[in-house]
C-alpha cells in the first residue's frame, strides 16, 4: 500500500503526466455524459424494449462497446465501431490496391492521406448505419405501443445527429491520443466496457443470492474471472525469442560487443483483430434484418445469428477467428522483409544462412506459434457462451473472454507502459518493480 501511494505521488509530481491524466479524465467525462443524451423527439420511458433487445446476444455486445449509448438511443449510439470498421477496410486495401500501398510507404504524408480516407469512409458507413439504427429503433418502440416521430425531417436530422455524434467520439479518441494517456480510440472502447462492469457485477450478485449456494458460486466465478484475465495477459505478452548474432561490433552507431540479441515473435501477433474481423462478419445479418423486412428477427435464419449461445454460432465464430488470425498475421509479419533487414544490418540467426533460408526459418516459427495462439484466442472468444451454460448471467459472462477482456488487458497494459515511460524520463523508478512492461503499441483495435 505504501509503494502504491509513493507511485501515485511520483505520478502527481510529473507535471506533463499529471496534465495528460487530467485531460484524459475530462474527455472521458464528456464521452460518458454524451452517452445519456437521448436523440431529440424520443420518449425515454418507451426504450424498455430496446434495453431488453440489448440485454444479451450480439446486440448486448454492441451496447457494451458503446457504454450503454446504443440502448439509451443516445447521440453517441453508433459509437466508435464505424470508425474501426473503416480502419479495417483501409488496412485491407493497403494489401490489395497498389495506390494504397504507395501511400503506406510515403511516410507521414501518406499516413495523413490514409487517415483522411478513413474518416470519409467512416462518414459513408455512418450514413448507412444511421437509418438502419432508426429503423430497428422503430420496431422496438412499436412493441411497447410507442413510435418515432413521423416525417422525413426527423429521420434526416436524427441520422445527421448520429453521424455527428460518432465523429465527435472519434475526435475525442484522437485528442486523448495526442493530449492524454494511451491510445484514444482503444481507450474509448475500454471506458464503454468498464462502464457496464458494475451493473454486471450487481446483477450477478443478485442472481447468486437467489440460489442455494449462491455465495460459493459467486466466489468461484470471481476466481474464474481472475484466472481468465491472467490467461489473457499471458496471451497478450507471450513471445517466442529468436536469437540473432551481430556480425560486427558497431550497428547504427551503437557498440554491441558481439553480444547475442533476440527477435521477439509474438504468439498472438494479431492481438484482438481476428475477433474484430469475425464479429464484423457476424454482425452483417443483424444489420440486414431491418433492410430485409425482418426487424424482429423472427425467421429461423436470423434467430440463429442473434443467438450467440448456440453451438452452430460459436463453431462458426471460432473457425472465423482461426482463419482471420492466420490472415492478419500474414499481413503484418513479412518474413522476407525481416530477412532482408537482418542482412542489411549484418545480423544473422545462428546456424541459418542469411536470405531465403532465414525467411523460411522465420515463417516456419510463425506458423508453429500462430496455431496455438489462434486456438487460444478462439477459446477466449467463445468462453462467455461456455460459462453461460453454468448459469452465469449474460452481462457478467461477457467479461469472461472475447473482445472485451482482451481489449481491457491490452489497453491497460499499453496505458501503464506510457505512464511508466513518462516516469522514467523524469528520473523515477519503473512503475512496477520488475520494470518489464511489454505494452502493446498494437493494443489499438483498429
Amino acid at each position: 500500500m505504501r509503494k502504491l501511494i509513493t507511485k501515485l505521488q511520483e505520478i502527481y509530481r510529473v507535471k506533463d503526466l499529471r496534465h495528460r491524466i487530467l485531460v484524459t479524465f475530462l474527455f472521458v467525462l464528456v464521452y460518458r455524459f454524451g452517452s445519456f443524451v437521448v436523440l431529440p423527439g424520443i420518449d425515454t420511458s418507451s426504450l424498455s424494449s430496446l434495453k431488453d433487445q440489448t440485454a444479451e446476444g450480439l446486440m448486448g455486445l454492441l451496447d457494451m462497446f458503446s457504454g450503454g449509448a446504443f440502448s439509451n438511443a443516445s447521440i453517441f449510439a453508433l459509437g466508435i465501431m464505424p470508425y474501426i470498421s473503416a480502419s479495417i477496410v483501409v488496412q485491407l486495401l493497403t494489401i490489395a490496391v497498389p495506390s494504397f500501398q504507395k501511400m503506406q510507404k510515403d511516410g507521414d504524408s501518406g499516413r495523413k492521406k490514409m487517415i483522411q480516407i478513413t474518416r470519409y469512409l467512416t462518414v459513408a458507413i455512418l450514413l448507412l448505419q444511421g437509418p438502419s439504427y432508426l429503423l430497428n429503433l422503430s420496431y422496438q418502440l412499436r412493441e411497447v405501443g410507442s413510435a418515432l416521430p413521423e416525417g422525413w425531417w426527423f429521420r434526416v436530422s436524427s441520422t445527421i445527429i448520429l453521424c455527428a455524434g460518432s465523429m465527435f467520439v472519434m475526435w475525442l479518441g484522437e485528442r486523448i491520443t495526442d493530449k492524454g494517456v494511451g491510445n484514444g480510440i482503444s481507450f474509448i472502447i475500454l471506458v464503454g466496457i468498464i462502464a457496464r462492469f458494475p451493473h454486471a457485477v450487481v446483477g450477478e450478485f443478485a442472481s447468486c443470492l437467489n440460489e442455494s449456494g449462491g455465495l460459493i458460486k459467486l466466489i468461484l466465478e470471481i476466481l474464474g474471472l481472475f484466472a481468465v484475465s491472467c490467461a489473457a495477459i499471458l496471451l497478450v505478452q507471450g513471445v517466442r525469442k529468436v536469437p540473432v548474432q551481430y556480425a560486427k561490433q558497431m550497428v547504427s552507431g551503437q557498440r554491441l560487443g558481439g553480444a547475442r540479441q533476440y527477435i521477439p515473435l509474438k504468439v498472438n501477433a494479431a492481438n484482438v483483430m481476428p475477433i474484430i474481423f469475425a464479429q464484423a462478419i457476424m454482425f452483417i445479418p443483424l444489420a440486414l434484418m431491418p433492410v430485409l423486412g425482418n426487424g424482429d428477427g423472427s425467421s429461423s435464419f436470423f434467430s440463429m445469428w442473434r443467438d450467440n449461445n448456440s453451438l452452430v454460432y460459436n463453431l462458426i465464430f471460432a473457425a472465423l477467428i482461426i482463419v482471420f488470425t492466420y490472415f492478419y498475421v500474414a499481413i503484418i509479419i513479412n518474413p522476407t522483409q525481416m530477412a532482408e533487414d537482418m542482412k542489411r544490418n549484418n545480423t544473422f540467426i545462428p546456424q541459418v544462412k542469411p536470405g531465403t533460408e532465414t525467411a523460411e526459418y522465420i515463417d516456419t516459427i510463425m506458423s508453429r506459434i500462430t496455431l496455438p495462439g489462434a486456438i487460444f484466442l478462439a477459446i477466449l472468444a467463445i468462453l462467455p457462451a461456455i460459462v453461460r451454460q453454468f448459469g452465469v448471467t449474460t452481462q457478467f459472462a461477457q467479461f469472461f473472454g472475447g473482445t472485451s477482456l482482451l481489449i481491457v488487458v491490452g489497453v491497460v497494459l499499453d496505458t501503464l507502459q506510457q505512464i511508466n515511460s513518462h516516469l522514467k524520463m523524469n528520473g523515477y523508478d519503473d512503475l512496477l518493480e520488475s520494470g518489464h512492461f511489454r505494452g502493446r503499441s498494437s493494443a489499438s483495435v483498429y
